[in-house]
């Protein structure tokens, strides 16, 4: 048994996936590993499945009937976690972007330097990005200066998909009320856990832009960032539950 989980949303990564199933696999920390598939038809799920008899009780997927998106993937992911007794969850991208090795540094974050939520930042001093155009670089840096002048929070990399939820913070976010499901899902996930008074510790990586396969960024995803932020502002949060 592992109180770790791994949730990685997939849509058409046959590339990618058993190479990164492995890999975290290999790593010194027991992790178990979700994926939420999309109906990627390129068989993705398959590979999967053909793997899960391989790693026994370590390995789980969920298929989804369609492209329905990443946030919704995510939030599809933590309900089966929470409902799994996990004590640590983490969401990671399936194309080696995020490296597996700082799984265990997100993990000791939470554990030892008692944050909430531990946040894979491009942007605090020892993080950096390798393989991006310049222009995507000043996009998403950008974009987290804007996001922070808006929301008022101190998060570095703000639209950052590597990340690290102990257990009572998911438990006390009302995830049916998380509206987005892009950029703007992750920054929606993190002002909600700031906004409820939990910790939010960022911890510096490499991030390397995709070798295989192909990103699934879109404008649509920047717009519904930009917009999603000012709604955000204005809107009220609750705990799900009350909190200790």
């Amino acid at each position: 048994m592992s109180d770790s989980i791994v949730i990685i949303p997939t849509y058409n990564e046959k590339e990618n996936i058993e190479k990164m199933i492995r890999k975290v696999f290999s790593l010194d920390k027991v992790f178990h590993l979700l994926i939420v598939d999309d109906g990627s038809p390129d068989g993705t799920a398959q590979i999967v499945k053909d793997l899960m008899k391989e790693f026994v009780g370590k390995l789980f997927l969920e298929e989804r009937r369609g492209k329905l998106g990443l946030g919704t993937a995510y939030i599809h992911g933590f309900k089966w976690a929470l409902s799994k007794q996990y004590d640590y969850i983490f969401e990671m991208d399936a194309d080696f972007s995020h490296n597996p090795d700082d799984l265990i540094r997100l993990y000791d974050a939470c554990v030892f330097q008692h944050a909430d939520v531990a946040v894979g930042s491009r942007y605090v001093s020892g993080g950096k990005v390798k393989n991006w155009p310049l222009d995507r670089i000043l996009m998403s840096y950008f974009a987290s200066v804007y996001v922070r002048m808006i929301l008022w929070i101190n998060i570095k990399d703000t639209t950052a998909g590597f990340k690290c939820y102990k257990r009572r913070v998911l438990e006390n976010i009302d995830l049916d009320a998380i509206r987005f499901v892009g950029y703007a899902f992750q920054i929606e996930m993190k002002y909600t856990a700031i906004k409820l008074g939990f910790k939010v510790a960022e911890v510096p990586i490499i991030f390397v832009d995709r070798k295989e396969g192909y990103s699934k960024m879109s404008s649509g995803i920047f717009k519904e960032a930009f917009l999603g932020v000012l709604q955000m502002r204005f809107s009220k949060i609750k705990p799900k539950n009350k909190l200790d």
